[in-house]
C-alpha cells in the first residue's frame, strides 16, 4: 500500500520541539505549500500523519 507521501511527490518534514510540545511541518517541494500540526512530543507519528493529511487537502484545494 503506497504511503501518503508517494501521492504527493517530494515532501520535506520538519520537526521542532518547544518544551513538551512538538510542531510538525510538511512542505511540498514543487509548490512550497506548507501545512503543520502541533501536539505532545510523544505523538510524533500522529503529528506527521496529520500534517501530511492537511498538506494533501491544501494541495487538492488549489
Amino acid at each position: 500500500m503506497p504511503s501518503p507521501e508517494d501521492s504527493l511527490g517530494e515532501v520535506i518534514v520538519e520537526l521542532t520541539r518547544n518544551g513538551s510540545y512538538l510542531k510538525c511541518s510538511a512542505i511540498h517541494v514543487a509548490t512550497g505549500v506548507e501545512a503543520s500540526a502541533v501536539g505532545p512530543v510523544a505523538q510524533r507519528a500522529g503529528l506527521e500523519r496529520i500534517a501530511l493529511g492537511k498538506l494533501k487537502r491544501a494541495l487538492a484545494a488549489r
